[in-house]
């Protein structure tokens, strides 16, 4: 007697999730084995925080980071010792490298010839940048190496910043598309635009205004951003704001923190947006003087028990009955608590209520139980230990 196919209540066909506006088309460049424009996703970048001359410990941060979900990784070379190395950071990484230049011309070549996915030149502080566009273009032509013209308020050439007298979103733009004429004066087009500022609305405005320009493919960072926090906060407004009206191909959070926390933050911003697939999302209620229960400690304990869980799924962690059962409803899993216990849901149905202790426990179980029917469809079994 034929097997007759168990159904888990899944589509079989995803429809492409809501964005809030079309990506901007741009040209499409390669960096490495990662596309960057609009005919790929998003993707997201961070750098590496160890000196570059210590080999094995900038690849194992570029491991950790691979490891969270990095597309991309800068390495710094300020010196010679660093360039010399680079052929085996870019020969020994498992996803590309960007070597990150300044000052210095002649690093530009050595990264090009050690194997490096792409270069970020800063114009404004290699001396007589402009003479050598010719030279770099070739090489990276190569090489296929692309480049990033990575202008920054910080460091914005004399000539521009006597123009306009300080670091404007117009000043940025002047400096950028200055620059990408004389690479495209040499036939050379494989290059993305960055012009980054610690202001999120000096910066918004500067891509807005590069982006009505040409169709360069756009590297987002706002420079500086700061601690954590703050950073997270400045990064998370920019992000949105431009990527919500579909400018921007590629991003890095700048972070004063581990450069791990860049890329979670990165991906996080992606995902709201719908421009990632999401992942674990923990939906639940800041808490008042209705909750019965502790929901700041619910929330973080199934946060942290649910870590690294890669499957799409939604949790409602919720603590009394007014928004409580609604959302807990909606979840792919959720509890509503009141009163010392909680109902748990499950695709929209009650299953069974628990005491208060119990709560964390059940949630991830069911959680392990929903990952590892997503898991079976899609030809994996993740699962979260309860621990």
């Amino acid at each position: 007697m034929a097997s007759v196919p168990v159904s888990l209540g899944m589509p079989s066909v995803k429809e492409a999730p809501p964005v809030l506006a079309p990506r901007r088309t741009t040209r499409q460049i390669k960096v490495g084995s990662v596309g960057v424009g609009s005919e790929s996703p998003v993707s997201v970048q961070s750098m590496t925080t160890t000196p570059t001359t210590d080999i094995n410990a900038t690849l194992q941060q570029i491991a950790e980071l691979t490891a969270s979900g990095c597309d991309i990784v800068r390495v710094a070379c300020p010196s010679q010792d660093d360039a010399d190395v680079l052929h085996i950071i870019a020969k020994k990484s498992q996803i590309p490298v960007i070597a990150d230049i300044h000052f210095q011309p002649k690093y530009v070549f050595t990264a090009i010839e050690a194997g490096c996915a792409a270069v970020r030149v800063n114009p404004g502080n290699i001396r007589k940048f402009d003479d050598q566009v010719k030279e770099i273009a070739r090489a990276a032509k190569d090489h296929g190496t692309s480049i990033r013209i990575g202008v920054n308020a910080g460091s914005l050439d004399k000539r521009i910043m006597d123009k306009h007298g300080r670091a404007t979103p117009e000043a940025l733009v002047e400096s950028a598309v200055w620059e990408a004429s004389l690479f495209e004066e040499h036939d050379f087009h494989d290059f993305k635009i960055s012009v980054k500022h610690n202001d999120p609305v000096v910066m918004v405005r500067a891509y807005e205004l590069l982006a009505e320009k040409g169709d360069w493919p756009l590297h987002l960072g706002v420079t500086e951003a700061g601690p954590a926090f703050q950073g997270t906060i400045k990064s998370a407004t920019a992000f949105g704001a431009l990527l919500s009206q579909g400018i921007g191909d590629t991003i890095r959070v700048s972070l004063s923190a581990p450069p791990v926390e860049e890329v979670k933050v990165g991906l996080q911003i992606l995902q709201s947006l719908n421009l990632r697939e999401r992942k674990l999302e923990i939906v639940s209620c800041p808490s008042c003087g209705r909750a019965q229960v502790d929901v700041y400690t619910l929330a973080d304990q199934v946060t942290a028990g649910l870590e690294g869980m890669s499957v799409p799924l939604r949790v409602a962690v919720m603590g009394c009955v007014v928004n409580g059962p609604g959302e807990a409803r909606e979840a792919d899993l959720g509890v509503a608590s009141g009163n010392g216990k909680g109902q748990i849901f499950v695709k929209g149905q009650v299953i069974k209520t628990v005491p208060e202790h119990d709560i964390v426990a059940t949630l991830i179980e069911e959680a392990n139980r929903l990952a590892a029917e997503m898991g079976e469809v899609e030809g994996a079994a993740p699962s979260v230990s309860v621990g």
